[in-house]
């Protein structure tokens, strides 16, 4: 088993935070020769610990993605359940050695881990050093004096900050799916959608229409995306629906990913659907040309 440099933590949006632990542990695999990994957990520890957890920022394979893309060679995943909550701390780090090869870790100042949070960061450096392994406790990241956290940004995009959500994050906000079948209404008034079911887990951010870039196996266009009820044609669940004024085609079936630009305007209910298509031609005026 090749040894590696672990990052620990849940890494809710890889943002800026999680990005400065993905440095720092590139930088010690290329200083001891091993490769730079992330470990995660499949769903928030607060979903088995607490029975419920916030409103998630990606998606696992979204996770996935971006630690990939910050510097991970190899994503490890882990299952939050009964044996990793009733885990001690040393056993917990004795594990991350024998079953996973880590020959060193990195770890965020706030870093928690063991039976009832019991560990920290400092007692993690302390059995790294009896182990004669390498350890790196890395700081609070800020901006404009603000610590950067996962929650400070589902904050954000509650509210339909999504810019200021991207700043923190370092990246554009993201969402992938498979584009699902839809009701078609779309295609009825000249302005198909390409439609993503809105994964349960996730925080949907607020309801309205947004300025997206959309990316898939065919290229990349800028999108026009509602999230919301639909509340013109009756809707009553969270759909997520993407036109992209430039792109003619079928993607049924097709993995999409919208990177989310800027919140163009809230979401509305019309008196008819002739509006409705008119709305959402002004509104790529505004996607598309900015």
């Amino acid at each position: 088993m090749q040894s590696k440099i672990i990052a620990l933590g849940f890494f809710d949006g890889v943002h800026l935070g999680h990005q400065a632990l993905l440095r720092e542990c590139v930088r010690l695999a290329a200083a001891t020769g091993c490769t730079p990994a992330a470990l995660t957990f499949a769903a928030h520890p607060d979903t088995f610990v607490l029975g419920q957890a916030p409103g998630l920022i990606n998606t696992l394979p979204d996770r996935v993605r971006l630690l990939t893309r910050f510097g991970a060679a190899e994503v490890l995943t882990l299952p939050f359940d009964e044996r990793v909550r009733s885990t001690p701390y040393p056993a917990f780090f004795r594990r991350l050695r024998e079953e996973f090869g880590a020959a060193g870790l990195v770890c965020g100042y706030d870093f928690r881990f063991g039976t009832g949070g019991a560990g920290d960061a400092a007692r993690l450096a302390a059995l790294c050093r009896e182990a004669g392994m390498a350890c790196s406790v890395v700081a609070r990241e800020s901006l404009d004096g603000v610590t950067v956290s996962s929650s400070r940004i589902r904050a954000l995009l509650a509210a339909g900050d999504v810019e200021n959500a991207n700043r923190y994050l370092g990246h554009a906000h993201r969402l992938s799916g498979t584009v699902v079948d839809g009701r078609h209404l779309g295609r009825t008034i000249g302005i198909p959608t390409a439609n993503l079911a809105f994964p349960p887990e996730l925080l949907a951010p607020k309801f309205g229409v947004y300025a997206t870039r959309c990316h898939f196996a065919g290229g990349q266009y800028a999108g026009v995306t509602n999230i919301g009820c639909r509340p013109t044609v009756g809707g009553h669940h969270v759909t997520v629906e993407t036109w992209m004024p430039d792109f003619s085609g079928d993607l049924y079936g097709q993995t999409l990913t919208l990177e989310f630009r800027f919140f163009v305007r809230e979401e509305m209910q019309f008196e008819n659907l002739a509006a409705l298509r008119e709305q959402i031609r002004r509104d790529a005026k505004i996607c598309c040309q900015t």
